[in-house]
């Protein structure tokens, strides 16, 4: 995680930092620790640094963030860091914001830790430092014991304790004031950005010690929720984005020749027939209406029942009705009844027209001549 922690001095800032080292194994990164080490390696932040000092001047936030930024270069930053002692006012908290979003490594949580000013002046007052290695301790909260059998891990030796200038009364009464007008306003600043996150800091240091990791347990979970949160539009964009190729290969289907598949083929050759043969292209089309797949289901018969329906329409159509056919059939036999009956009386009339005039039907030639031959033989 990437944490600060803020807190006015004596809060107890710096010994939490060390215990969430060694817990969660991230590097601690204290300004003043920083510029102490540019100044003595001499690089060029340490002597702009230097310069400003000797000056009785503070030193610049350009120069500050400058070593921010080469110690966040660093590997053992990768996993996370505490910022200790920086950022100490609005201006200093606008230009890291800056950073770290360039450098895309945000803040997860900051931490406020809150201790009662009585409580400051005792911790401040009873605070010791290592002249060698800057480990810090109280002569008033720390046992005795504890301090004699610490090693420093520099010289191997026990810790050479010495109270600095800043740590008395006096000094710590005006570092509190400026801590209210400048630093306190940054709890503000950092809970609009919803991760701040406030403990109490007062008590044992394993009860403050278990407050913060709950709080920074919290800050964590929030972190991630926000990230997955801004997340979401991205992933809906991408999913939107690949939803057009999903349906291609349909809209290539709906667009391809029938002759796609073998069941197209057949189809294009039944559709072929059907048309080379005018004759059968009721039955052509009825045939194919009337087959269903395979693998149609009751939905599917339902479907094709139409096209039942249509081909016995069509038959309908050209195949008249039983009644039609009966009807037309008397009507034809009527007219053939009606054309004998003419026929017949046609016969009558002139039978008897006929049957009138037999009676004046003269005799042939040869019959009168042989009547005159009998005539003459009887004479």
């Amino acid at each position: 995680m990437r944490i600060v922690l803020l807190g006015a001095p004596g809060s107890g800032k710096g010994t939490q930092s060390q215990r969430l080292v060694k817990e969660h194994g991230i590097p601690q990164i204290s300004t003043g620790d920083l510029l102490r080490a540019a100044v003595a390696n001499g690089t060029p932040l340490g002597v702009r640094a230097k310069e400003a000092m000797d000056a009785g001047k503070l030193v610049e936030d350009e120069i500050v963030l400058g070593m921010i930024r080469e110690r966040l270069a660093e590997p053992d930053v990768a996993n996370g860091f505490i910022l200790d002692g920086f950022p100490r006012n609005l201006l200093q908290a606008d230009a890291l914001d800056t950073l770290l979003t360039e450098l895309g490594q945000p803040l997860d949580a900051v931490v406020q830790m809150d201790v009662e000013y009585d409580e400051l002046m005792r911790r401040i007052s009873g605070r010791r430092s290592c002249a060698d290695c800057g480990a810090v301790f109280n002569v008033l909260t720390t046992p005795a014991g504890q301090i004699e059998q610490d090693k420093c891990p520099k010289t191997g030796a026990p810790h050479k304790l010495f109270q600095r200038p800043d740590d008395t009364e006096e000094t710590v009464a005006k570092r509190l004031k400026v801590y209210e007008e400048k630093t306190r306003p940054l709890i503000d600043y950092y809970g609009d950005k919803g991760i701040l996150q406030t403990i109490d800091a007062e008590g044992d240091v394993e009860d403050v010690t278990q407050r913060l990791e709950e709080a920074l347990k919290l800050a964590s979970e929030k972190s991630q929720a926000s990230a997955e949160l801004e997340a979401a539009p991205a992933k809906k964009k991408a999913a939107a984005k690949k939803s057009p190729a999903k349906t291609a290969p349909a809209e290539a289907a709906a667009k391809a020749p029938v002759e796609t598949t073998a069941a197209g083929k057949k189809g294009g050759a039944a559709k072929s027939a059907a048309k080379t043969t005018p004759t059968e292209p009721a039955a052509a089309k009825g045939g194919a209406k009337k087959v269903p797949p395979k693998g149609a289901d009751a939905k599917g018969a339902g479907k094709a029942a139409p096209g039942k329906s249509a081909a016995a329409k069509s038959a309908a159509n050209k195949t008249p009705a039983k009644g039609a056919v009966a009807k037309g059939a008397a009507k034809k036999a009527a007219g053939k009844a009606a054309a004998k009956g003419v026929r017949r009386r046609t016969a009558v009339a002139k039978a008897g027209r006929k049957a009138k005039k037999a009676p004046v039907r003269r005799v042939p030639a040869k019959k009168k001549s042989a009547a005159k031959k009998a005539k003459k033989r009887a004479r």
